[in-house]
């Protein structure tokens, strides 16, 4: 990765979020871009840190969760962030894999309720 400092605009541009999403980010401490004045530098690091909330972020994790998770590596290092990853994961999976077991049942029970209503229109 570039050590080329990012803009305000451009690092949502490049990670397509939008400012209020990226002022969050920055206010609840998971981000902190260099200030010169009123403007926000991002580097190296910023951007590594957005692409890892993103993917965390996609994976379910709750934005608490990962400001720990980050704040794991600065504290303790790379171990140790990555033991907690694990167990991080691990509770993730069991209630995406919920999630999914919800998400059949909703789809069979809307299928049939649909094909019900359906048999109802056309006996009628």
């Amino acid at each position: 990765m570039s050590d080329t400092r990012l803009t305000f605009k451009e690092m949502c541009a490049e990670f397509d979020v939008t400012p209020r999403t990226l002022r969050y980010y920055e206010y609840i401490e998971l981000l902190s871009p260099d200030r010169e004045g009123r403007s926000r530098f991002y580097g190296a690091r910023d951007r590594v840190r957005m692409k890892l909330i993103l993917r965390g972020r996609r994976f379910g994790f709750q934005l608490e969760e990962i400001r720990q998770w980050l704040e794991i590596y600065e504290k303790q290092g790379n171990k140790a962030q990555a033991e907690a990853f694990l167990e991080m994961a691990d509770r993730q999976l069991v209630a995406l894999d919920e999630q999914r077991q919800q998400l059949v049942e909703a789809i069979a029970e809307l299928g049939e309720t649909r094909a019900e209503i359906a048999r109802t229109l056309s006996d009628s």
